[in-house]
């Protein structure tokens, strides 16, 4: 065990934020930290590496053991560029290095006895340099920066001239080379295009330290974790396996929940009305009977109403008329700015009913295309048309649709004059804007808070053609999975930019790959993308370039798609097969459990012939449970 946090209470202005949060963090575990925006997963993050103090528990780590935090905003401030500032870490190796080349050279000039002290102390720190990698550190470097989507010729750039992102890129590159023995990650995607987050996470995969993962991304969730923590109602609950399990699981127990607490409140009625017809009777005896029932009563543990499944925020997209069947006509379009060549001679179409998301690397002009689509740029060239009656819904990352100087109510008034008051109210509260947060100035509010805005307005307008640009940032999961459910109801035409890739998994009909200044169609999903560009042997980002210390381990990256299916259905076999045992188990335990309680009764405790077939019986499931057990812990120590 690497980390452990034992009954970590925390509160801000009286309000419970955390409350006895215990878990722990074995030494190679991937851990993800999930919940709703305001849970306090980064407040617990912050407790974890000492920034904050709990209120109450105990944060343990293991002796000896380093951890590194990567926090959401990172300001890296140096004069370095942004290759010097990743050597920064290396300089023990740099050091080092310095220190061997010096003794090389004094080496030339002694003899005797000075020069077997000098080529001993050489061997000894030659060694050194080469466990730590003294050898390698320059290629891993590099292929970090380029993993993290950094070009050569960004190496040379000055960190004062980075933006934000960029600096958090640089801090995350940082961090990786470090190699803490436990790393803390949070929202480390939210400035990493898609390759980058690929890369990153077969590089966390192959990781051999532990990682404890704050993140909206459940694509990388799912690659990643082996562990979720989540944070719920100021309480933490652990789940083994990734997040899709985790949702199976979260489910599960919050349906059982939930009849638990239906039946314990069925019980508590009865209980009451039970009490009130004694008392009715007004007789000393059931007076007394009534009071003994209401003593138990009080000594019940109450439970709490588990909360409801993405209930929170309700969206509604529907298109008020419909359009023709053609929607969308692009051909040869084409875009640069100054000596920067975005894309040429695109083109594609769009049909009435269509999903479809367009994909690719920050910079290659996705957002572009839809600028140009909504009118709010012009191409160098190319043509747009649009199909009969077509209704536009644009949804802008940047939120230039919203007037940071009004009021979220103004906002909805200004462009729906024909909605009274009540209506505008009830429209902002499904957006979990309530009382007074109507007359908030939309400049004073979140980004999450203004894409909430942004939402409420393309539900109001029944355009029957979305366009959306990065819809899911700042969104929290929950709330994600509110917007996908709505647009996969929605019966209008979607085009939309994401590196979401879950999010494009369950709402695309069609991938748009923008790559190489064009545009390549895929008919399906994000999986069904993957799969087409590694039939065509089309590089996917992996481990390799990342550090020569883990091609050895990252196999699982360089599994062909064929090699690959046939290790997951190898791995189906398996968990089938352990499910099966622990059936068996679970069958023979209540079996064994139900002998012993024949074997008390008192008509066969007496009779010597009936304990003694009992008797037999038992050593026979004793037998079989032994053989289970062996061969449950065989299959799952298999990797």
């Amino acid at each position: 065990m690497i980390l452990s946090c034992q009954n970590i209470c925390k509160s801000f202005n009286e309000k419970n934020i955390l409350r006895n949060v215990s878990f722990h963090i074995e030494d190679q575990d991937k851990a993800a930290i999930v919940g709703i925006n305001g849970a306090g997963k980064t407040t617990l993050l912050r407790i974890i590496v000492g920034e904050l103090a709990a209120d109450e528990g105990n944060v343990t780590f293991s002796k000896n053991k380093s951890f590194g935090y990567l926090a959401q905003h990172q300001s890296v401030n140096s004069s370095h560029t942004i290759y010097d500032e990743l050597l920064t870490v290396k300089q023990e190796l740099i050091d080092l290095e310095a220190r061997i080349r010096k003794i090389e050279l004094e080496m030339k000039t002694v003899s005797g006895q000075e020069l077997e002290q000098l080529m001993n102390t050489y061997s000894m720190l030659t060694h050194r340099f080469e466990s730590n990698g003294g050898y390698t550190y320059r290629s891993e470097l590099t292929g970090v920066l380029k993993g993290l989507g950094f070009s050569e010729e960004d190496f040379t750039k000055s960190i004062s001239t980075l933006s934000g992102g960029q600096k958090t890129r640089v801090a995350l590159g940082k961090l990786l080379l470090l190699k803490p023995d436990l790393i803390l990650l949070d929202e480390p995607t939210n400035h990493l295009d898609m390759s980058s987050i690929t890369w990153l996470e077969t590089y966390l995969l192959n990781y051999k330290g532990a990682v404890i993962i704050v993140s909206h991304d459940r694509y990388f969730l799912d690659r990643i974790s082996n562990k979720i923590i989540e944070i719920d109602q100021t309480k933490a609950t652990v789940f083994t396996g990734n997040y899709s399990n985790y949702a199976v699981k979260k489910e599960a127990l919050r349906t059982a929940q939930l009849k638990a607490y239906m039946n314990q409140q069925q019980e508590i009625k009865h209980q009451e009305e039970v009490i009130a017809k004694l008392k009715s009777f007004n007789r000393e005896k059931s007076i007394k009977r009534a009071e003994s029932r209401e003593k138990m009563l009080e000594k019940i543990e109450r439970l709490e109403k588990p909360t409801q499944a993405r209930t929170d925020m309700h969206i509604s997209l529907e298109p008020k008329y419909s359009s023709g069947n053609d929607v969308l006509s692009i051909e040869n379009l084409s875009k640069s700015f100054g000596s920067l060549r975005l894309f040429e001679n695109i083109h594609f179409s769009l049909k009435k009913g269509e999903h479809v998301a367009i994909i690719g690397d920050n910079g290659t002009g996705k957002t572009t295309i839809l600028k140009i689509i909504n009118g709010l740029l012009d191409p160098d060239n190319g043509f747009i048309r649009f199909g009969t009656n077509v209704h536009i819904g644009y949804y802008d990352q940047e939120h230039h649709v919203l007037h940071m100087e009004k009021t979220l109510f103004e906002e909805i008034s200004d462009d729906y004059p024909y909605l009274n008051n009540t209506e505008i109210r009830n429209t902002l509260a499904a957006f979990l804007f309530t009382g007074d947060d109507v007359f908030k100035r939309i400049g004073d509010i979140s980004g999450g808070e203004r894409g909430r805005v942004s939402l409420a307005k393309l539900m109001l307008s029944e355009s029957n053609f979305l366009i959306l640009d990065e819809p899911t940032n700042h969104l929290d999961i929950a709330s994600k999975e509110i917007l996908e459910d709505a647009l996969n109801r929605y019966t209008g035409t979607v085009l939309y930019v994401s590196h979401d890739r879950y999010f494009i998994n369950r709402t695309a009909s069609r991938i748009l790959d923008l790559s190489g200044n064009t545009l390549t169609s895929y008919l399906g999903n994000y999986d069904y993308y993957l799969e087409k560009k590694q039939e065509n042997n089309t590089p996917i980002p992996s481990a390799e370039d990342a550090s020569p210390h883990t091609r050895e381990s990252s196999s699982a990256a360089k599994l062909s798609w064929k090699e690959q299916k046939e290790q997951q259905a190898k791995q189906r076999k398996k968990e089938n097969e352990i499910k099966r045992i622990e059936k068996r188990i679970e069958e023979l335990e209540n079996k064994d459990s139900e002998i012993d309680r024949q074997m008390a009764r008192p008509d066969v405790c007496t009779n010597v012939a009936k304990l003694q077939e009992l008797s037999k019986e038992k050593e026979s499931i004793e037998a079989e449970l032994n053989s289970l057990m062996e061969r449950w812990e065989a299959l799952g120590s298999e990797e």
